[in-house]
């Protein structure tokens, strides 16, 4: 028989001469549970934000993206597509050209990046599934078409069903001298809008789709591009993709995955989620201060009995380890039903969406917080209550041996 354990265990259920203890013994255990969570539902719900950006983000930026590291733009011959899509895995490649350039619809001027994009962007991209006017169509007959950002299309007030009033665009000459001015300056080109996406402000506000030849005339590039994106099956591994791409182009090129492409982004997002799981664990850690009291109390309390056990033997770290024991009992019932209570309410956010994001009638992209547990999240959260209620375990238990035995005797 395990004998510290048996008689925490006692000590933990059984009612004490002081009921102020039973009292503060039940606080310990339940600020416990609420600090655990709590850590549990705000990791898992910065856990769905992460995912619905990607999720947004994965949308318009491609799985995998070439870019050269050395300048804008690179000749498209120095990327062999023929023996990048002999690579397992790889599906699509798009051709890609951005550059900013000036939009105008009637009275209205906006600045807005082009993105022209070869016909496979058409196959691999999500931004079908984003559209929310017209259609996602890039070429009507013979004639060239261009899907706006829903911030683009509102700025300039632009309207699909307008065929008398194309969109113009306008861009610097290559071939210009300095001293050039008016329209000799630039080199401009009219389109009509076929769709509006709408996908995330960053997005919307910025980009217009066009077809990768009528942006290589505006520009008066022959093979240039200033990136490749490619799209990989879902049962390819990127990363083994990433590499053998990488391995295949050379050191001059970068290969970035949807996170790299986004690398700030999610390194903020998952800062500020460590960042509060840090403040959490400090307010956790105030709330065992019951702990401390609690054991504390305890001990004051089982005076006479701690005296009894070393009159019959015990030695000085069997007492230590039944209090030790009664400390962390305390801490992983909390630990534990929190864990089970986060677990219980994370769900029925995700079943239910209890929580909304702003009023009925808002425009966010959900209708509630997103959640997604994850269970490296649930075993972090359980080590770092252990450990915090192991701490506040220590000190009291450390105190044991100041406890005057013969005085005890003594007075009894």
């Amino acid at each position: 028989m395990n004998l510290p354990f048996y008689i925490a265990k006692r000590y933990l259920v059984s009612r004490k001469s002081h009921h102020i203890i039973n009292i503060i013994s039940a606080i310990s255990v339940i600020g416990v549970t609420i600090g655990t969570m709590a850590l549990i539902i705000v990791l898992s719900v910065f856990n769905g934000f992460e995912n619905l950006v990607a999720s947004l983000y994965s949308s318009f930026n491609p799985d995998l993206q070439i870019t050269v590291k050395t300048g804008k733009t690179f000749n498209s011959t120095s990327i062999p597509e023929d023996q990048i899509k002999k690579i397992p895995g790889v599906r699509y490649l798009a051709e890609v050209i951005e550059e900013n350039a000036l939009m105008r619809y009637k009275d209205k001027q906006y600045i807005v990046t082009m993105k022209g994009v070869s016909e496979d962007f058409m196959r691999m991209s999500g931004v079908d599934t984003m559209i929310t006017a017209g259609k996602f169509q890039l070429h009507e007959g013979n004639k060239n078409s261009c899907i706006l950002g829903y911030g683009v299309a509102m700025n300039l007030d632009a309207n699909l069903s307008d065929f008398l009033n194309p969109l113009t665009i306008y861009v610097p000459r290559r071939t210009v001298q300095y001293n050039a001015l008016g329209d000799n300056a630039f080199n401009s080109d009219v389109i009509f809008p076929s769709g509006i996406f709408a996908i995330q402000d960053d997005f919307d506000s910025k980009y217009v789709i066009l077809p990768i030849s009528f942006v290589r005339d505006l520009l008066e590039y022959k093979q240039e591009l200033t990136a490749m994106e490619i799209n990989i099956s879902k049962e390819a591994n990127p990363d083994i993709v990433q590499s053998g791409i990488q391995h295949l182009i050379g050191n001059q090129f970068y290969v970035k995955n949807r996170y790299q492409q986004q690398e700030f982004l999610f390194k903020i997002m998952k800062s500020e989620k460590w960042v509060i799981f840090l403040i959490l664990s400090f307010i956790l850690l105030i709330a065992t201060f019951n702990v401390i009291g609690s054991l504390s109390m305890l001990i004051l309390d089982k005076r006479k009995d701690i005296a009894v056990l070393q009159s019959l033997g015990a030695s000085q770290s069997v007492i230590k380890k039944i209090f030790l024991t009664e400390g962390i009992l305390i801490s992983t019932i909390g630990a534990i039903s929190g864990l089970i209570l986060g677990a219980l309410i994370c769900w029925l956010q995700q079943r239910y969406g209890l929580v909304q994001l702003g009023s009925a009638d808002s425009t966010f992209v959900v209708k509630s917080y997103p959640v997604h547990m994850q269970i490296r999240d649930f075993l972090f959260v359980l080590i770092t209550v252990t450990g915090i209620g192991l701490l506040a375990t220590w000190y009291p238990v450390y105190n044991i041996r100041k406890i005057n035995i013969s005085a005890i005797y003594q007075r009894s």
